[in-house]
């Protein structure tokens, strides 16, 4: 073998005790930090009188304690290891059969076997535990200065038992494990999907801003067959802004900071709201709009942040009600709490659907017309807790009404 290849093969050697090092921390800590396992060692040495149990860790090369329970005071504690071949639990992985020596002293195998005087019992029993997969895993073993009958079925079933249990339970940590890792995974993705969200709703906005601007110079001269077409482009330019805005409300959200309202006691809600209307008469002339907005008393809010909430409602209701039929907007005060209601005839929204219609990017089922991102009900709903409120939905076969609510 030249040096390239005594270099690659020194490098293979290095990664693979790398990895089989980490392996065995890995079970280590899974059994050491297992409670029933330290139960299930308590309850060996009170069925069998021997005082020293163990879980081991043992493959070609290594034996290292997992789990210990020592009233003799042998002194392992989990991490601690031992010279592999000085053990019978060497024997154990390499032949995958229990031993049991009730008294080493008259015992025809082990009598003269140097494992028994090295550690100076008399008494042993050594059960193997297998992974799942079929691999050896280690094994249960527990030993005694002092003889003890081990050799009572009633003993073996419970002592092979448990050591069934350790080896399920490596297997259910390894899923855990897994199961946790991936949603870490899943949870940075996440966060890097609202960060992209967060900067993407913010360089969009700009231009949006800058197309609408753009717009309203040219209706100002345009000639009157111009007109209709720059009207329709500022209305779909309208709707831009509205996503924009929702998605940058989203993912500040998501990304800690909340809804942030302002509230004002002088603000004039009802002209806030009749302006939204007036701008959807304009954005979707062909669909009527019923309003009856009486608000007789000053009501503490965000007017801003109450604006987009009806927007969001009002648009949802144009995009979903049926095309020719009124929608019907309500809006009062009465007994200090403020109320909007929004109703649009057509077909009711499933029941099943009706508890996820304000979860993000939720796009109604099967639904009509599904456009947008499904964010608007939920901005709603965030704006709505926000002033200490909520928006709840009924739909039945005659039709689908939205209500917010809020204390003055």
């Amino acid at each position: 073998m030249n040096t390239r290849e005594n270099l690659d093969a020194d490098a293979a050697t290095a990664t693979r005790d790398k990895v089989n090092e980490h392996e065995f921390r890995s079970d280590i800590i899974a059994v050491r930090d297992n409670a029933s396992v330290s139960t299930m060692l308590d309850t060996v040495c009170l069925a069998t009188g021997l005082r020293f149990a163990a879980v081991a860790r043992v493959n070609e090369q290594r034996w290292i304690t997992c789990s210990v329970v020592d009233h003799l005071g042998f002194g392992l504690t989990p991490g601690d290891e031992l010279v592999v071949e000085s053990t019978l639990c060497h024997e154990v992985r390499q032949q995958t059969a229990e031993i049991i020596i009730n008294d080493a002293h008259c015992d025809d195998v082990y009598r003269d076997h140097h494992t028994p005087r090295t550690y100076g019992f008399r008494s042993y029993l050594s059960i193997p535990i297998f992974r799942v997969d079929g691999s050896f895993f280690g094994t249960l073993c527990a030993l005694d200065p002092e003889p003890n009958r081990l050799n009572d079925i009633r003993i073996l079933k419970m002592v092979r038992l448990f050591a069934q249990l350790i080896g399920d339970s490596l297997h259910a940590e390894e899923k855990l494990q897994e199961a946790q890792e991936e949603l870490s995974r899943e949870r940075h993705l996440a966060d890097v999907q609202e960060q992209f969200l967060a900067i993407l709703a913010h360089d969009l906005r700009n231009p949006v801003t800058a197309i609408s601007a753009g717009l309203r110079m040219l209706l100002r001269t345009a000639a009157p067959e111009a007109s209709a077409t720059i009207s329709l482009m500022e209305a779909t330019t309208h709707r831009m802004a509205d996503l924009v805005k929702n998605l940058m409300d989203h993912a500040r959200n998501r990304l800690g900071d909340g809804i942030i309202i302002n509230r004002s006691q002088n603000a004039d809600l009802a002209q806030t709201l009749n302006l939204i209307i007036a701008e959807f008469r304009t954005v979707a002339p062909d669909r009527e709009i019923d309003a009856n907005v009486d608000i007789q008393q000053p009501v503490g809010c965000d007017a801003a942040r109450i604006a987009q909430l009806f927007s969001n409602l009002l648009g949802n209701a144009i995009t979903h009600g049926a095309q020719d039929r009124p929608i019907r907007v309500w809006s009062g005060v009465s007994e200090g709490v403020f109320r909007l209601q929004v109703a649009n005839e057509g077909k009711a929204i499933p029941e099943e659907q009706l508890s996820h219609l304000f979860i993000p990017f939720n796009k109604g089922g099967d639904r009509p017309r599904r456009e947008g991102l499904g964010l608007g009900l939920y901005i709603a709903s965030e704006i709505a807790k926000a002033h200490g409120g909520t928006v709840s939905v009924a739909s039945n076969e005659a039709e689908t009404v939205f209500t917010f609510e809020m204390p003055c």
